[in-house]
């Protein structure tokens, strides 16, 4: 799509997480000369529960990335519910549109494979460049690119298309003055490691009971714990809460989880002399809370654009699918035979994500705000667990997982409520 120096490109993307890496595999597939700009050098942590639900499955699939058990992919076939003094095993649903399991692998190695996956796609991935900001076209005030720290130097790179993938944080979308919307939900998690026996346990585990017992009175909290086994020897343990509680940004939550492995069973092995790493904090980002999702030649994709599901705190298939989503905009964007019919095209990202999700997060905005109720959610979890047919259509509503088109009572009732809901 035209010649290029090392410094100029057809599209920079900025952050090399599952949204930037997804988003330059699908560009550079079609052809697009592709800079994928990372602050940091492979491999790097990130905050995360490391596991994947098949939606997330289902765009690795796509992208064709190999899956093996044997290169360290942990299959899962559900998701184990405890709460209410029940326990209850869950598959995931049988459907056509997604695959049948899902997996665990650690955001170390997984952004780096995603990376490394983009870069054979023929993507130039660039570590340790740190951008600082955009580049500001004088007369239109469009940005055409952005400067990056690297080594100490300040570089140019420029673009006429832009796509911040920098999560959360996103200081590209802050500089255009794009800030957190205070009407959608908003969540922190915490995380660790273990060493322990259940590392190769084949399910998902969520703790939908998570109690604050640092007062005198102990206090029901909305959000849920999660066991998941890496596989390595270790699991990754880690608790989410919301912002719809009034303990929400009062509650120590590192105490909080230390607490939590304190009353599990000792010869799981979720003892401080067993931990291995540091406990982590992460913000997480839901239903759309930094809009517009496009502006002046930047879409915000993934975190960036705050599109954590706000039923399940799910990040990652959701950053890659509007990753794929934004690199087909743009790939079409860029065969516009002027730049009226291109800006137009881009214009569409929003109204496209919308369509996708918008019904959706604000049955998710909805949600949130009951479960803030410690009533609502001890109702919940006493009342519903008992119940697996229940439990079966509110894993499918709160994971997102049903059919089109067809499907079961459970995905006729879904996607009728999100396609009622209005797309906010």
């Amino acid at each position: 799509m035209g010649d290029t120096t090392a410094r100029d490109a057809d599209v920079i993307i900025v952050g090399a997480g599952p949204a930037g890496s997804t988003a330059a595999f699908h560009l550079a597939r079609a052809g697009v000369d592709v800079l994928l700009l990372e602050k940091a050098q492979f491999p790097r942590e990130k905050v995360c529960g490391d596991g994947l639900t098949p939606r997330g499955v289902k765009q690795l699939v796509a992208m064709g990335v190999p899956l093996r058990e044997e290169d360290g992919w942990i299959r899962n076939q559900g998701l184990r519910i405890i709460g209410g003094g029940s326990r209850l095993e869950i598959p995931w649903p049988d459907l056509s549109s997604f695959p049948d399991y899902g997996l665990v692998r650690t955001r170390q190695d997984f952004d780096e494979i995603l990376a490394r996956h983009a870069e054979k796609a023929g993507a130039r991935l660039h570590e340790g460049a740190n951008v600082t900001g955009p580049i500001l076209d004088e007369r239109t005030n469009r940005v055409v690119g952005v400067t990056a720290k690297e080594a100490g130097a300040v570089t140019e790179y420029r673009a006429p298309i832009t796509l911040a993938c920098d999560g959360n944080s996103t200081r590209l979308a802050l500089s255009l003055g794009l800030h957190k919307r205070d009407d959608r939900p908003m969540g922190v998690a915490v995380r660790t490691y273990y060493e322990s026996p259940r590392h190769d346990d084949d399910w998902l585990e969520s703790w939908l009971e998570l109690w604050d017992r640092s007062g005198t009175t102990p206090r029901l909290l909305p959000g849920y714990g999660w066991i998941f086994g890496v596989g390595d020897g270790t699991s990754n343990v880690g608790l989410g809460i919301l912002n719809t509680s009034n303990a929400f940004g009062k509650t120590d939550y590192k105490a909080m989880l230390r607490t939590w492995m304190d009353s599990t069973p000792e010869e799981w092995g979720f003892r401080e002399e067993n931990r291995r790493g540091q406990i982590q904090g992460a913000a997480l980002p839901m239903g759309f809370n930094r809009t517009p999702h496009y502006t002046r030649g930047v879409l915000l994709v993934g975190d960036a654009g705050g599109m954590v599901n706000p039923f399940n705190g799910e990040g990652i298939a959701y950053a890659m699918e509007s990753a794929a989503l934004a690199a087909d905009v743009v790939v079409q964007a860029l065969a516009a035979r002027c730049d009226e019919l291109r800006e137009r095209t881009l214009h569409g990202y929003p109204q496209a994500l919308k369509d996708a999700y918008g019904g959706y997060y604000t049955l998710g905005r909805v949600f949130v705000k009951a479960i803030g109720n410690p009533n609502v959610m001890k109702l919940a979890t006493r009342h519903g667990l008992p119940h697996p047919t229940l439990m079966r259509f509110t894993l499918k509503l709160l994971a997102n997982l049903t059919d089109p088109t067809g499907g079961d009572a459970m995905d006729r009732l879904i996607n009728g409520l999100s396609r009622l809901a209005p797309a906010a």
